[in-house]
């Protein structure tokens, strides 16, 4: 539910609140009836961090900020280099793909699937430190070629892998520096993976929410705010577009002709630096008719944008777009996005 309101909708409308609050409901029910009430990571019992580990965890997640934003440039890189790939046809890639990863999966078969087994090893402190880097190197790396390839799957479960990796490092690591500050290492993959998933998906709440529920970890309560918000705050510095955002784009923008879009949309669209929009006011954007600029966030303001507003560089706008004025992605994209150097 948080998810919905947060990332997709990004507004606490009744009927979408509603609505996403009894499906979420209902299918949590459902599964607990079918299946059992247990979490879907098993972590042993641990007590509350001392406020003195905070600054650890603050540092976590600026390294979760850092990665998160690796993660997401190296994954729209290489869709880019499997799109390039010319003289073949393009199911071959996933043929090639799928015979390297299979043939690593006969003799690392840990290596292979959403990583469930592999985040219970790391989740119980089970993983020696000098592991670490090989694992999340080999994980990172079969994402990229996994989901870059085309074949149908996701990016959720292997960035959760990478999140408890990372976390139990960092903590493995303060243990050793600060044996007072990180007592259970264990806790910190935890906190990883919520990190990690507010760095890439820049939906810190959800990702708060979602490792609490999975872990049934209320106890880090603390812990998983600052290292939530500290990763988030690094990705929206660099202006990195959350990846579900940055992947719905790239998909527009690759189809022919104009957006099909059946009913209005609300998107929103963040001026780059030298973008052309950039010291523009509103009426000399000329935005087609049936597309409407709602609101516009500079910083941690967000303002009632008028005809003679001017736009600058990092302001986030959201619009809404008809579906006669379908056009109009392509105006704000073209007028958002800086332009490209040419070598």
């Amino acid at each position: 539910m948080t998810f919905v309101l947060e990332e997709l909708q990004r507004h606490f409308a009744p009927a979408i609140f509603g609505a996403a609050f009894v499906a979420a409901l209902t299918a949590d029910v459902i599964t607990r009836l079918l299946t059992s009430q247990l979490p879907v990571f098993h972590v042993a019992s641990a007590p509350t961090p001392p406020l003195v580990a905070l600054p650890v965890f603050l540092g976590l997640g600026l390294l979760a900020g850092v990665l998160g934003v690796a993660f997401n440039r190296s994954l729209l890189k290489t869709l880019e280099l499997f799109a390039r790939v010319r003289g073949w046809p393009a199911t071959l890639n996933g043929v090639l793909v799928g015979a390297v990863v299979g043939l690593l999966g006969w003799f690392v078969p840990s290596a292979l699937g959403g990583g469930q087994p592999l985040v219970a090893v790391v989740l119980n402190g089970h993983m020696p430190l000098a592991h670490i880097p090989g694992w999340f190197l080999l994980r990172f790396g079969l994402t990229m070629i996994s989901y870059g390839c085309g074949a149908p799957g996701g990016i959720f479960a292997p960035l959760l892998v990478l999140g408890a990796l990372l976390g139990l490092a960092v903590g493995q690591l303060a243990h050793l520096a600060l044996p007072g500050a990180a007592v259970h290492p264990e806790t910190f993959a935890v906190v990883g993976m919520a990190a990690y998933f507010a760095a890439i998906v820049r939906a810190p709440l959800t990702g708060i929410v979602l490792i609490v529920e999975m872990t049934n970890s209320y106890d880090q309560m603390l812990p998983l705010l600052v290292a939530c918000f500290a990763a988030y705050a690094v990705a929206d510095f660099v202006m990195d577009r959350p990846i579900y955002e940055a992947l719905l784009e790239r998909d527009l923008a690759h189809e022919t002709g104009l957006p099909n879009l059946e009913a209005p949309v609300i998107m929103e669209f963040t001026v780059q630096k030298r973008a052309r929009f950039a010291g523009q006011r509103v009426r000399e954007v000329a935005l087609p008719d049936g597309c409407v600029l709602l609101t516009l966030h500079r910083g941690l303001a967000e303002l009632a944008p008028t005809a003679d507003t001017r736009l600058e560089a990092g302001d986030r706008l959201t619009v809404v777009i008809t579906p006669q004025a379908a056009e109009a992605w392509h105006v704000l994209r073209e007028g958002c996005d800086a332009p490209r150097l040419r070598v």
